[in-house]
């Protein structure tokens, strides 16, 4: 089962697309299972879940800690936004979830190397919008701290929802099978890092929004 575990809707500030947007391209891509990760809110979240008909929709949201994007997955509720790393990660685990390091590398929202502790689950080793070199540094990262790595595609508007994508067993019915096959190291990844000319869009877009938010993290 093909699994698109990074996604944002209207309901990030930075995106595009709506709920149903995106619900309806991930049906048409064959994806079984995709996890709306807004930007510190779980609202697009309980949207999807309302309308997921044969989807597996995965409880998460991306959090922004004070040193960089975190990933949550299986949460059972939305976790403060501006704290610590490992502050964060105890939060997602009180929450009953797991904690994956976020496009590490990347230069405005990355956690950074240093940052990616050893109480992480995962480490997102292919993300759609980041460069090939950051994805490969994530692949190694994940590697040496014998980490399981993820995928997706962090799409801000539907035409690049399946970009990157992780590659679930057969065995996955619901959400509580996915984040267990993540965490067993039991899943796959698949699809391509952000293209030369998507580098320049992105980069442009990153300072313009930086600028507008006080170049402060979001």
């Amino acid at each position: 089962m093909k699994a698109d575990l990074h996604i944002h809707t209207d309901h990030s500030s930075d995106g595009v697309s709506s709920v149903q947007e995106v619900l309806d391209v991930a049906r048409s891509l064959g994806l079984g299972c995709v996890a709306i990760t807004d930007h510190n809110t779980m609202s697009g979240y309980w949207e999807a879940l309302e309308k997921a008909e044969e989807l597996i929709i995965i409880p998460a949201m991306e959090v922004s800690s004070a040193s960089g994007h975190i990933l949550a997955y299986g949460i059972v509720k939305e976790i403060a936004s501006g704290m610590g790393v490992a502050e964060t990660v105890q939060a997602i685990h009180a929450a009953g979830g797991i904690a994956v390091a976020a496009h590490p590398y990347r230069t405005w929202s990355g956690l950074g190397e240093e940052n990616v502790i050893d109480g992480f689950d995962a480490i997102e080793v292919l993300n759609g919008r980041s460069a090939e070199k950051g994805n490969h540094a994530a692949k190694r990262l994940a590697k040496k701290m014998s980490k399981p790595g993820t995928a997706g595609s962090d799409a801000h508007k539907v035409e690049h929802v399946g970009d990157a994508y992780t590659v679930l067993p057969s065995d996955c019915c619901d959400a509580d099978d996915v984040i267990k096959a993540i965490k067993e190291g039991r899943v796959g990844i698949q699809g391509s890092s952000r293209t030369h000319m998507g580098t320049i869009s992105y980069v442009v877009k990153a300072l313009s929004e930086w600028a507008r938010r006080g170049f402060r993290r979001m």
